[in-house]
């Protein structure tokens, strides 16, 4: 069951043709490498895909050195918006994603896209989805008396059984050698 926004960013696979005229006014930048960095852009524009789906998301780019990059869900640690004013200009943002890597940089950079936006709370909201999904699953934390605190007692399970089952053994090992 997919709702309307996960459809809407699952639709998402190419940029937006405003991030070619953003590469165009950013060569401008380098005069004398120009048709050095327009080919260069063109070609990153030309074979940029994204893929977003129920595990993760894909990006790949690149004629000679391709590269693709694929993260899940729960890798994702932060997400982050960035555009600089020509880039506001056309509508456009980077979504910078960060993992637990040991680089500081970003993991991944979406680039040339006017959801931006909804992009970012999906990913946000999945990002959270896998962790919520993850907290539920732990075992239940006990008070000193035995009963469950912050979960109902039907979502105990066999190895939080075991486990009270050795502490009361231990307990009462100490009780005998207390005794002697």
């Amino acid at each position: 069951m997919t709702s309307d926004i996960e459809k809407q960013v699952f639709a998402i696979s190419r940029p937006a043709p405003a991030l070619m005229k953003y590469y165009v006014m950013a060569s401008f930048v380098f005069l004398p490498l120009m048709p050095f960095f327009l080919l260069l852009f063109y070609f990153r524009y030309h074979t940029m895909r994204f893929q977003f789906d129920e595990e993760g998301i894909s990006m790949r780019w690149g004629i000679l050195f391709r590269r693709e990059i694929t993260l899940t869900y729960a890798r994702i640690q932060d997400i982050h918006l960035t555009s600089n004013v020509v880039e506001r200009w056309l509508r456009l943002a980077k979504i910078q994603i960060q993992t637990a890597s040991a680089s500081a940089a970003a993991e991944m950079t979406l680039e040339g896209l006017h959801e931006f936006e909804l992009v970012r709370d999906f990913l946000y909201s999945k990002m959270r989805g896998v962790r919520g999904g993850a907290a539920a699953a732990q075992p239940a934390l006990r008070n000193a008396e035995g009963a469950a605190v912050g979960s109902p007692p039907e979502a105990e399970s066999d190895l939080a059984a075991a486990l009270r089952e050795v502490a009361n053994e231990l307990r009462a090992v100490r009780e005998a050698l207390e005794r002697k």
